[in-house]
C-alpha cells in the first residue's frame, strides 16, 4: 500500500486503476492521454491496470494490464446504433444501455461506470488509487464510499460541445435530437461536483468546468499534457502546398468546414491542398461540403493510421491549421508544433494559452481571415520558418509527458493522504 500509518504518503511504488469508458486513440485525446499517462506510470515503476470499454486502448508497455469492461459495444465503425441478438444480454445494465441508445441517449459514461464499480468492488484491495479519465458517471460516486481514493480528469466539460451543436443543428427534430443525445452531460456535472479532486488541463477549461459544472475551483487543479516527442518531430523536406489538419470532420466544433471554406477561396489562386485526419461519415456534412465546394482532389481525409505514419505526415506539412471553435487543450496543436510546422490556430478555448506566441492565431468560424493568414504563410517561406521554429521551441519548454505523469503521481499521493486521514478520523476512539 502506497499509504504510511500517519496518514502520509510513502514514497513508494503505486497501484493504479485508470478508467475510460472509450480509450482508443481515434476516439480523441482521451485515448491519447491514457496512453501515454500509462506508459509514463510504468516507466517511474508504478503499477498501471487500465480498465477499458469498447473501442480498447492501444497501449505502449506490456507491463501494462488492460482490464475489458466490454458493453454492447453500440457504435462500432461498422456497425453503429446495431440492434444486438438476444444472446448478447448479459444483465440488467446490458438493458439499460440498449433502452437508452434506442431512445436517442449516449449510455456509455452511465453504464460503464456502474459495470467498472461492480469489478472495483470486487477488487477493492488490489489498488492504491483509482484514475478516471472523464467518465464521470454516477456509477464513480461509489468508488470513495470502496475506500479507494479517486482522481478525475475532466479534459473539457462536454456542455461546450452540447452548446456548439445544438447552435449547429437545424429545425427542431434535430435540435431536441442532439438534447437527448447530449443527456448525459447533467449527469456529469452533478457528479464532477462531488468526486473531490479534480485536473484538468488548462485555465480555459477550469473556468469551464466552474461555470457550466459548478465545481468549487478550489477541487480543481490545473496539469497541462505532454507530447511525444519520439513520434512528433521535424523530419526534413515538406511538400509544397500541403495543409494538414487533426480534427473530427464531422464535429461542428472542429470546425473543419471553416478550413475548407478557406482553402476553397485560397485553392483558386495558389497550388496548395489539405489533408485531414479523420474520417468523415460517408454522405455526411464533410462530404457533402467538399462537393459543393467543388475541392475535388484538393482534399484528403486519412484515418486509421499508424504513429509513425501520423508523425511523418505533419512534418510533410508547410502549414497545420487547428480550426476548431472550442479546444480545452488540444494535443494535436502541441503535436503539430513538435513537428515544427508553422501553426495556425483559433482564438478559442485553451487554445490561445497553449499557443501562445509561437503561432498565427484567428477569430473562430472567420473563413476570410483564416483565407488571408493561410495566404500569407503560404507565400513567405522565412514567416513559416520563424513561426515553425517558435512553436517547436515552446514544446521543448514547456510540454513533455514525463513531467506530466510526475505530476500527477503528487496528485494521486496527496489523494491518498485524504483518503486515509478520513479512515482515521472515522474510526472508533481508543
Amino acid at each position: 500500500m502506497g499509504v504510511g500509518e500517519a496518514g502520509e504518503p510513502s514514497d513508494g511504488p503505486l497501484r493504479v486503476a485508470l478508467l475510460s469508458y472509450r480509450s482508443k486513440p481515434h476516439c480523441g485525446g482521451q485515448g491519447v492521454y491514457l496512453r501515454h499517462l500509462s506508459r509514463e506510470l510504468i516507466d517511474l515503476g508504478h503499477t498501471v491496470e487500465v480498465l477499458s470499454g469498447q473501442p480498447y486502448p492501444d497501449l505502449d508497455r506490456e507491463e501494462i494490464t488492460l482490464t475489458k469492461i466490454p458493453s454492447l459495444d453500440l457504435y462500432r465503425d461498422e456497425d453503429p446504433f446495431r440492434t444486438p441478438a438476444l444472446s448478447e444480454f448479459r444483465d440488467w445494465i446490458d438493458v439499460l444501455e440498449f433502452a437508452h441508445m434506442k431512445t436517442g441517449g449516449f449510455p456509455e459514461p452511465l453504464t460503464f461506470s456502474l459495470r467498472v464499480l461492480r469489478a472495483l468492488r470486487a477488487r477493492r484491495g488490489d489498488f492504491d488509487v483509482v484514475h478516471d479519465n472523464q467518465v464521470l458517471g454516477l456509477g464513480n460516486l461509489g468508488i470513495t464510499r470502496l475506500g479507494l481514493p479517486l482522481v478525475t480528469s475532466i479534459h473539457h466539460p462536454i456542455s461546450v460541445d452540447r452548446r456548439i451543436e445544438l447552435e449547429a443543428a437545424r429545425g427542431l427534430k434535430q435540435k431536441l435530437g442532439k438534447r437527448r443525445w447530449y443527456g448525459f452531460v447533467a449527469m456529469q456535472s452533478q457528479v464532477s461536483r462531488r468526486i473531490g479532486p479534480v485536473l484538468t488541463v488548462s485555465e480555459s477549461s477550469k473556468v469551464d468546468i466552474v461555470k457550466d459544472f459548478k465545481v468549487d475551483p478550489r477541487d480543481i487543479e490545473i496539469l497541462p499534457l505532454g507530447v511525444d516527442t519520439r513520434v512528433f518531430h521535424p523530419r526534413g523536406e515538406r511538400v509544397p502546398g500541403r495543409i494538414v489538419a487533426m480534427a473530427s470532420a464531422d464535429a461542428p466544433i472542429k470546425g473543419v468546414d471553416v478550413l475548407l471554406r478557406s482553402v476553397a477561396k485560397i485553392a483558386t489562386e495558389r497550388d496548395v491542398h489539405v489533408i485531414v485526419v479523420s474520417r468523415p461519415r460517408k454522405d455526411g456534412p464533410t462530404e457533402k461540403l467538399v462537393k459543393d465546394l467543388a475541392l475535388g482532389e484538393r482534399v484528403r481525409f486519412a484515418g486509421g493510421i499508424s504513429d509513425d505514419e501520423l508523425g511523418e505526415l505533419l512534418a510533410s506539412a508547410e502549414i497545420a491549421v487547428v480550426p476548431s471553435r472550442y479546444e480545452g487543450f488540444s494535443l494535436p496543436a502541441v503535436e503539430h508544433m513538435a513537428s515544427g510546422t508553422p501553426l495556425v490556430a483559433s482564438r478559442a478555448g485553451a487554445l490561445p494559452e497553449v499557443v501562445g506566441d509561437a503561432g498565427i492565431l484567428v477569430e473562430p468560424g472567420d473563413v476570410e481571415e483564416l483565407a488571408s493568414t493561410l495566404r500569407r504563410l503560404h507565400d513567405s517561406a522565412a514567416e513559416r520558418e520563424r513561426v515553425g521554429a517558435a512553436g517547436l521551441a515552446r514544446v521543448q519548454q514547456r510540454f513533455a509527458w514525463p513531467a506530466v505523469a510526475r505530476a500527477t503521481v503528487e496528485h494521486y499521493r496527496a489523494a491518498i493522504t485524504e483518503q486515509n486521514y478520513r479512515r482515521l478520523a472515522a474510526a472508533p476512539r481508543r
